[in-house]
């Protein structure tokens, strides 16, 4: 059976002439981890693969001018392992809950780090149960009871060693890259 130039072109399901594919996918709040460990993690992903592993982290893969919902959508449509990284305030982001429900939907493979927090501290926030749909509220519940009964990495800002905390992330997250791609 031949196939054609367009096809192979196409890899996991992404066309080399149409934005970038992502193998991982950084679920974080912004405010709390965008210059700590969230762009690090981008950075060190980067160099531990080469440059083979592409990673969507918003303020890295977003330019100007881009539909925000959809760059998001797409980043998390394709990638093979999402970081979901929560923190202090993570909770309190609508988009954060909603990426989070997203991944946990589309059961990809998620890596949690608690950053500052427990896992026991992913509870839904009452302000959000007021102010969200019900069905909203219930797929949020779902996720977060995922993800905290998910092994993930700990770290506690105050003593923890963040360059070790990266390189445990990076790792995990290759590892779970390889495991996927060694099923195909």
């Amino acid at each position: 059976m031949e196939s054609s130039a367009d096809e192979a072109e196409e890899v996991s399901g992404c066309v080399k002439t149409a934005p970038p594919c992502y193998d991982v996918f950084i679920n974080h709040r912004w405010v709390d981890t965008r210059h700590t460990v969230a762009r690090l993690l981008h950075d060190r992903l980067l160099q531990l693969s080469g440059g083979r592993v592409r990673t969507f982290l918003d303020s890295m893969s977003l330019r100007p001018g881009d539909r925000l919902v959809e760059g998001i959508n797409q980043g998390m449509s394709q990638c093979k392992v999402a970081v979901a990284i929560f923190s202090e305030r993570y909770l309190d982001s609508e988009f954060c809950m909603h990426e989070l429900a997203a991944l946990v939907e589309a059961r990809k493979v998620i890596v949690p780090i608690f950053y500052g927090i427990k896992p026991s501290a992913l509870v839904l926030p009452q302000a959000v149960v007021h102010t969200h749909e019900p069905r909203d509220v219930e797929r949020f519940r779902v996720a977060l009871r995922e993800a905290k009964y998910t092994v993930g990495l700990a770290y506690d800002p105050a003593t923890g060693d963040l360059a070790e905390l990266v390189s445990a992330a990076a790792n995990a997250v290759m590892q779970r890259i390889e495991q996927i791609e060694s099923m195909r």
